[in-house]
């Protein structure tokens, strides 16, 4: 660049002469035959284009839009002068898994979403941008680490999700010892056996943990907490104990036949499909089938998106309200579609049939209309009256969320503190009633973003570090 020209970045409109780019994406008919990623990276030169049609507010919403409060006018106006080392050193200073978040945040509800040129014409590209940043860097072995100095003290975490992952990470930079426990083969996750990898490669995640032990983290693995390790055993061996477990157990569906065959949650389908572990369950097969995906969130979508690539000859969306209330991102929707999908808004099911052999055949379902809005503000849907239909399924699938999986009577959990629908009761600090005993991500807040959990392990290694302080001396 011409040193008498000044950087695109601070031309205040270089957003009005640019439009807006995407990511380039595998065609729908090609990328349902496998489970690799569908966007592609940007190159160089777009990367330095789009990054200028920041305006660089002096208050910028992009940063209030996000949990973590990336500062992303900074990285974005480095980007634009093509310093990408500098700019993902921006982004990984107030992210621990930028490059992940880059991949399954829902930026148009976040940042993007917040980004003052919606009122004029389309928001900067923040996600694609992020993502290219930091896997140049990353790609280029900015993002290795060395163990820092111990300070004497040894916290552990429950869960290697988001949170878990994130709360680990910031604690080992301050020299403590982190143990992670996980329940199952793989950390991970839901990162890792729970987003299916046409959204998130398996390996990028793989790449975050190898980070997690070159900074000095151990992993316990196979390993459940309750069961392999007592509640007791935590709190007498380590000085802090973080719960990042997560909120795995699903919200039924409550009409009659649920226990029909063929009748599934979502999670242990995508699981199954997701991983390559052995699993002591019947394989969910759908190849050939009619499936019915019932909820219209991104685990939906998911859902869909899997069956179709497993071979299901038909895959169905079965929505209770429209598009515009439908909780899962517009963008994952609109893949969903592309790839075949089929959605059934304002409908709601009210019994599963049976063919004679009790295998699910059917779902009766009934029309809806949306009445008045409730007390969040979103209009609560009603039945239309003689509305109902039924619509063919040899594989159901529900979607309607999660909550925490409650702890045991008599186990040592059962003296945290939950609320009414079993999440931990938590403070600024993300501390449990139990001092020393931190927790975050889904089992504090419920089903919610990975960012989320980012944010909240983010707060509890701040709050495990303040609590310790003393000890630490």
């Amino acid at each position: 660049m011409d040193s008498n020209t000044p950087p695109k970045w601070k031309q205040s409109h270089s957003w009005a002469a640019l439009d807006r780019a995407n990511p380039n994406k595998r065609a729908a008919e090609k990328r349902v035959s496998d489970f690799h990623e569908i966007y592609s990276l940007f190159d160089e030169q777009t990367v330095r284009e789009q990054a200028t049609r920041c305006i660089q507010c002096p208050e910028a919403s992009c940063v209030t839009g996000c949990p973590l409060h990336n500062r992303i006018p900074e990285w974005l106006a480095l980007a634009a002068e093509g310093d990408f080392l500098g700019a993902a050193e921006i982004s990984r200073s107030t992210s621990n898994m930028p490059e992940i978040c880059s991949r399954v945040c829902p930026q148009e509800r976040l940042c993007e979403g917040s980004c003052l040129l919606n009122s004029r014409t389309e928001p900067v590209c923040i996600g694609a941008i992020e993502k290219f940043i930091n896997e140049y860097a990353l790609s280029r072995g900015a993002g290795e680490v060395q163990p820092a100095a111990p300070n004497g003290l040894n916290v552990a975490v429950v869960g290697s999700g988001p949170g878990g992952m994130a709360c680990a990470d910031e604690l080992a930079k301050l020299g403590y010892t982190v143990t992670i426990f996980e329940s199952q083969e793989v950390p991970g996750g839901l990162l890792m056996n729970g987003i299916p990898a046409f959204k998130l490669e398996k390996s990028i995640v793989s790449r975050r943990i190898d980070l997690l032990k070159q900074r000095g983290v151990l992993f316990n693995l196979n390993t459940t907490v309750g069961r392999d390790v007592t509640f007791t055993d935590l709190l007498s061996k380590y000085n802090a104990v973080f719960l990042g477990f997560g909120a795995q157990k699903a919200k039924p569906l409550d009409v009659p036949g649920t226990g029909l065959e063929g009748v599934y949650q979502s999670l242990p389908f995508l699981v199954e499909k997701n991983v390559s572990l052995p699993l002591d369950a019947k394989p969910i097969e759908v190849e050939g089938k009619h499936v019915v995906v019932l909820g219209g969130g991104d685990t939906a979508m998911d859902c869909l998106r899997t069956a179709i690539r497993c071979g299901a000859m038909e895959a169905t969306c079965v929505y209770r309200r429209d598009l515009a209330n439908m909780p899962g991102s517009k963008k994952e929707y609109a893949n969903a579609l592309e790839e075949g999908a089929q959605f059934l808004f304002l409908t709601n099911p009210v019994a599963l049939e049976a063919n004679a052999a009790g295998q699910v055949s059917s779902v009766k379902c009934v029309k809806m209309e949306l009445g008045e809005p409730d007390a969040g503000g979103r209009r609560k849907p009603r039945a239309v009256k003689g509305s109902e239909f039924s619509l063919r399924a040899d594989v159901i699938l529900v979607a309607y969320g999660f909550d925490p999986i409650s702890f045991p009577p008599q186990s040592g959990f059962s003296k945290i503190q939950v609320n009414e629908w079993g999440g931990l009761v938590l403070d600024k600090y993300q501390m449990t009633n139990i001092p020393g005993v931190f927790g975050g991500g889904d089992a504090g807040r419920g089903p919610s973003l990975v960012v989320h959990a980012v944010r909240d392990g983010r707060i509890a290694a701040e709050g495990i570090d303040h609590y310790l302080g003393a000890k630490r001396g």
